[in-house]
Order: structure tokens, then sequence, then C-alpha cells
């Protein structure tokens, strides 16, 4: 296991490295100039000037590896001397965001506890109370349980957040008064009644990411588990006389983990994704906020930054979804 996942760790560095260059040259051909933005009344060799400090006036290749230099050199050092007290990025240049004249990765630092916040609590969440639906549906199949489960999750898939969010905002917030409906970032946890007060507004935008997240997994857990109830191996466990919560609990969903381990490892960078939704809706200062913002504003350091964050979750999940299957299966194997 641990020679696999070396080389899967070396087998990412080409992978990631040819991503960012899919990124890079397709924002490079997307239309659009970051000194429109710019007043007309600036003089034409002034815009040059501001093009050339931006670096705007190199070759596409020299751009390029600067910012790959940046990225994969500069900003662990950076890192690194926050943590340990060193100065070994001292006067290195970092990606400088064009929207916001400062690194880029400051500004992700600020912003991410709040997206962690909701994101993560959110696929918690979801993945809790998928799991068990999924399981109970499958040990009770065509019930009214799981009848009710079939139709409520297609529901819950079936409509965007972007629809799912306003409509929350309007039951709860403006018609019932229950929840706020603009997320407070700037609120800190300092006694009880504000940490009460952080859970009743993250309710919402928790409830309308992890709706998706719950009717995803609970599909493919039911899947899994009924694949998995007609094998031979779980009537020879019931025929040596084992309870059926053993049977189930742990024969049957030891195996029936293996396909769902694969959706839950993936999903996460998917609800990201959504979050950038979610983030908008409910006024979320979060990297999803950062994201749309730098699109508006042809802020392309930090878009690709951003977006390449992204693949590196989503290479990274792979690499944990195929470490994960050896340890549910002991029959996989990759040494």
């Amino acid at each position: 296991m641990l020679t696999f996942t070396i080389r899967r760790l070396i087998l990412a560095i080409p992978t990631l490295l040819f991503i960012s260059l899919v990124i890079f040259l397709l924002l490079e051909l997307a239309p659009g100039d970051p000194m429109a933005q710019v007043p007309l009344t600036v003089p034409p060799e002034v815009k040059e000037k501001m093009r050339e400090a931006l670096g705007l006036g190199e070759p596409m290749h020299v751009r390029y590896w600067k910012w790959l230099v940046q990225f994969f050199w500069i900003e662990p050092q950076v890192m690194f001397d926050h943590m340990f007290g060193t100065t070994y990025s001292e006067d290195k240049l970092r990606v400088i965001s064009w929207q916001h004249r400062g690194p880029v990765m400051d500004v992700v630092v600020e912003r991410l506890p709040q997206t962690l916040w909701v994101v993560g609590f959110s696929y918690i969440v979801g993945i809790l109370i998928a799991l068990p639906i999924g399981i109970y549906s499958a040990y009770k199949q065509y019930s009214m349980f799981d009848q009710a489960g079939t139709f409520i999750t297609m529901i819950g898939y079936s409509i965007p957040p972007f629809f799912t969010g306003p409509l929350v905002i309007v039951i709860f917030s403006v018609q019932l008064g229950w929840f706020p409906f603009i997320y407070d970032t700037t609120h800190q946890v300092t006694d009880w009644d504000s940490f009460v007060y952080q859970l009743r507004q993250m309710i919402m935008p928790v409830m309308v990411l992890a709706m998706q997240t719950t009717a995803q997994i609970s599909r493919y857990m039911r899947a899994s588990m009924l694949d998995n109830l007609n094998q031979d191996y779980v009537r020879t466990a019931r025929a040596k006389g084992l309870s059926e919560r053993v049977v189930v609990l742990v024969h049957v969903l030891r195996n029936s983990m293996i396909p769902v381990v694969t959706v839950i490892a993936l999903g996460l960078p998917a609800v990201f994704g959504g979050a950038i939704i979610t983030e908008q809706v409910f006024s979320v200062n979060g990297i999803g906020g950062q994201l749309i913002g730098a699109i508006q504003a042809n802020d392309l350091p930090t878009v690709q930054t951003l977006t390449f964050m992204f693949a590196i979750l989503i290479v990274f999940f792979n690499l944990i979804a195929d470490v994960l299957y050896g340890i549910l299966d002991p029959r996989i194997r990759y040494d």
C-alpha cells in the first residue's frame, strides 16, 4: 500500500502540471482585458505601463513559468516562514491579484475558514444522514420508507442550489423568521450565545448543500446494499447463525461501502463547486465569492489559482479513494 501511495503521488505531479497548463491556456484564450476596468481618462501610455507592471507584456510561456514558480516554490516558502518564523520568501514575488493588488493566497487564507465551516459541516451532515437512509431503504426494499426516501432524495438531487437557496430563505427567514438570511462572516464565537447564533446562521446554507449530498450518497448506498444483500456470502452468514445485525452492519455494509467511498471522496470537490453558488445566495464571504469576483474583474491570477486548487482537491481525493479501497476490501492489493 505504501509503494502504491508513493507511486500515485509521483504520478500526480505530471498530472497537475498538465492540468495547470490547460487552465492557463483556457484563461489566455478567454475574452476580456484587465485594463477594461480602467477609466477612459487614463492616458494610453499609462495603461501600457500598467500592463507591463502586471506582467502582460511578457510572452505566454514566460508568464506560465513564473506562475508555476510562484505557486509551487515561493508560496510554500511563505507558508514555511509563517509557521517557523524564517525569512526564505522575503522580497520574492508572489502570485499577485490584479483586483486586490495583493498576494492571492493571503485572500484565500483569509476566506477559506468561512468556506470550510459551511462546506465541511454540510458534507459531514449529508453523509451522516445519507448512509442510514440508504442502508435502511435497501434492507426494507419497496417499503413505505423506501418509496418516500426515493421520492424525497430524487427531488433533492434534481433541484439546484440556486433554487433551493432562495426558497429556504423565503420560508425559514422571511416567512417564519427563524434564521438570519445573511451570513455574518465577521461574527466571532466568544460565549454560548454567540455559538448558538453561529449555528443558526449556518443552518440554511448547510441545509442547501447537504440536501444534494444526502440525495446522491443515499442512492448509491441503497444500490450497493441491494447488490450485496443477494450475494452467496450473505446467505452463508445467515445459515451459520449470525444475527441479522451482524450480517447487515458488518459483512454487507463493509463490502457495500467500497463503491460508495468513491462517491464520498470525489463528491467533496463537487461540494466546493456548489458552494460557489450557495455563498453568493447567503452572502458568505468565502472563496466562492472570491472566485466570482475575480471572474467579473478579469483577475486571471486569482481565477487560475483557485481553479487549480480545485483540481488539486480532485486529484488528492482520488488518491484517498484508492487507498480506502485496500482498507475496506482485503482482496484489493496494490503492492
